[in-house]
């Protein structure tokens, strides 16, 4: 092999070997608590919105939807979870906030699974759509 060769076997392995894929942690965390809703759907929630989902130990889910505040049921099960939400205060806000509640309460009942990545909890569809990108408060 010449050295030429060598040396650039060499500097391919060395890149390769410092190159990283950030591999989603799993779901084995404490979900229960308040967690900040970053993004519905692709779309970054509004500046200082008050949008969270609250999850209980007991399975209860809670939080509020950028205007009003809601409640139902969520189930875990690995990295598979959905959130059933049964219902919600019935409010008016400023149209951007009612907005975005109602992609709230579209995304919810369509999440399937959820994992970590770089410590926000990414929730999932069945088609792999994020639906909800959180961050624990």
């Amino acid at each position: 092999m010449s050295v030429k060769s060598f040396l650039i076997a060499t500097t391919f392995f060395a890149l390769s070997a410092c190159q990283s894929t950030a591999e989603p942690e799993s779901l084995e965390i404490e979900l229960s608590g308040t967690w900040h809703i970053e993004v519905i759907a692709g779309n970054p929630v509004i500046d200082y919105s008050p949008a969270q989902l609250i999850f209980s130990p007991e399975g209860k889910l809670s939080g509020n939807n950028s205007c009003n505040s809601f409640f139902g049921e969520y189930s875990l099960q690995g990295s598979s979870i959905t959130l059933s939400p049964a219902g919600s205060t019935m409010k008016a806000c400023v149209d951007a906030l009612m907005d975005q509640e109602q992609r709230v309460m579209t995304a919810m009942p369509k999440v399937t699974s959820g994992q970590i990545v770089k410590s926000q909890l990414v929730l999932k569809d069945a088609n792999g759509k994020t639906q909800f990108v959180l961050s624990k408060l």
